[in-house]
This record gives structure tokens, C-alpha cells and sequence, in this order.
């Protein structure tokens, strides 16, 4: 789960929905109601091509983006491995009704995964993932960042690792 090596990119695998009900971000703003996540038939086919890669020694790290969604997966990988990451949510696969930014953070849509890849295997890692959705969305950087542009706009979110982890510290 941890980031392992500045420079590596991060890829999404899966189709981000518009399933915030539920969500830690809904119980965050204290918003009731919002679609939940439902079960996802075609993630068989992602998990399978993930684990393919997996065998094949190309992920370095991969971290599920069901709870809490994209933004935490990104914060928890970065905070394991004590590294920053740079990610671009404009080229996100989504449907049609993910339009903000805060449903394409924190959606939870099962079957989605951030996965970490070294620059010199990326070629392998996406001819293992033809047939399933996936995105380059970033890479793994030496700041101690949390750096995040949005759909259309600039950038969403920029965090300090170090301020991550004094926040996540105070919820334990």
C-alpha cells in the first residue's frame, strides 16, 4: 500500500460512479441521502487484470479506493510511504454524472484501485490492462505533497504529508 519510488506513475483502474451516499465524505458535511455504492459486475475483469500484473511484478503498491474513495487511497499510500504524489483527475474514466470534483475524490465505487508502477514498466502494466477501464492519472513525487488538479480546474487539493498524518493521528 505504501508509495515506493519518486517517479513511478499512478494509475486508476476502474470507472468511478457518482456514489457518494454513505460515504466519509457525505458524514464529514453531515449530508444524508446520495446514491450508495452498488455492486460492480465488470471489476471481476479489472481485479483480474490486476492480479495479472501483480504476477508479472510490475505494481509496486496498490491500495483499493472503496473507502473513503481516491482522495484517501492517495492520502493513505502517501502517508505509508512517507512520499508525495501528483495527480491529474482530467483524464478520471467516470460516467457521465461524476461533474465535480468531490465526487470524483470521494466517490466509493467498488471495484477502483490506485496502483503504483515503475516508469519503466508502464508499457507492460497497460498492454496487461487492455479491456479494462483505466487512466495514468500521476506519479509518485519526493515533496512531501498531496497534490491533486481537478476535473476541468486547477488544482483541488495540496496537502502536507506531515499535516495528513497530525490530522489522521487525531481521529485514531
Amino acid at each position: 500500500m505504501d508509495l515506493k519510488a519518486p517517479g513511478n506513475r499512478l494509475y486508476v483502474l476502474g470507472v468511478t460512479r457518482a456514489e457518494p451516499g454513505g460515504s466519509a465524505w457525505y458524514r464529514l458535511l453531515d449530508i444524508q441521502g446520495g446514491a450508495v455504492p452498488a455492486p460492480v459486475a465488470e471489476s471481476i475483469e479489472t481485479m483480474r487484470a490486476l492480479h495479472r500484473a501483480i504476477q508479472a511484478g510490475l505494481v509496486r503498491a496498490c491500495h483499493d479506493c472503496s473507502e473513503g474513495g481516491l482522495a484517501v487511497a492517495a492520502a493513505e499510500m502517501a502517508l505509508a510511504g512517507g512520499l508525495g504524489l501528483r495527480l491529474s483527475l482530467a483524464e478520471l474514466p467516470r460516467t457521465s454524472e461524476v461533474t465535480r470534483n468531490d465526487l470524483a475524490l470521494f466517490s466509493e465505487t467498488g471495484g477502483r484501485f490506485l496502483v503504483e508502477v515503475p516508469a519503466k514498466e508502464a508499457a507492460a502494466f497497460e498492454e496487461l490492462m487492455d479491456g479494462v477501464p483505466w487512466a495514468c492519472l500521476g506519479a509518485v513525487t519526493e515533496q512531501n505533497e498531496l497534490r491533486i488538479s481537478g476535473l476541468q480546474d486547477g488544482e483541488v487539493i495540496i496537502a502536507q504529508v506531515e499535516a495528513l498524518k497530525a490530522a489522521w493521528k487525531q481521529e485514531v
